[in-house]
């Protein structure tokens, strides 16, 4: 069963200072597309990355928020919309997959961490779909 990564596009794109308040649309869509060539390689072994999410394909969802709502998906990427809080909406995500499938959330968020756990999912953080240092 293919496992699922939900990605919370907020936490990740705000966790570097690389200018990403002056636009928050592009800052997303950056991230979305450095997700879908992660769909097609499997994310890159790092500390807090499950093996299963290195193998591809990766099913993954990108939580997007606020003035990020616009983003559209892709292949290999799955934009889910949070009318309200992203924190909410990737709870709802990670409650809704099948049962047994594998689900890693990408955040750093430590109430959001606990809350997903609470589920099932396994947590790692923003380093694991940013770019190497």
């Amino acid at each position: 069963m293919e496992g699922l990564v939900v990605v919370d596009a907020a936490n990740v794109i705000g966790s570097v200072p690389d200018g990403w308040w002056r636009d928050r649309r592009g800052a997303a869509e950056r991230l979305r597309d450095r997700l879908a060539a992660l769909a097609e390689s499997g994310l890159p072994p790092r500390p807090g990355v499950p093996e299963w999410a290195g193998r591809p394909p990766v099913d993954i969802v990108l939580v997007v928020e606020g003035a990020a709502r616009d983003v559209a998906s892709v292949p290999g990427v799955r934009v889910e919309r949070a009318p309200g809080s992203g924190d909410d909406r990737i709870v709802e995500v990670v409650a809704a997959r099948e049962p047994g499938r594998p689900c890693l959330a990408v955040t750093a968020d430590r109430e959001l961490r606990t809350r997903v756990r609470a589920l099932g999912a396994e947590v790692t953080g923003p380093r694991s779909v940013r770019p190497a240092d």
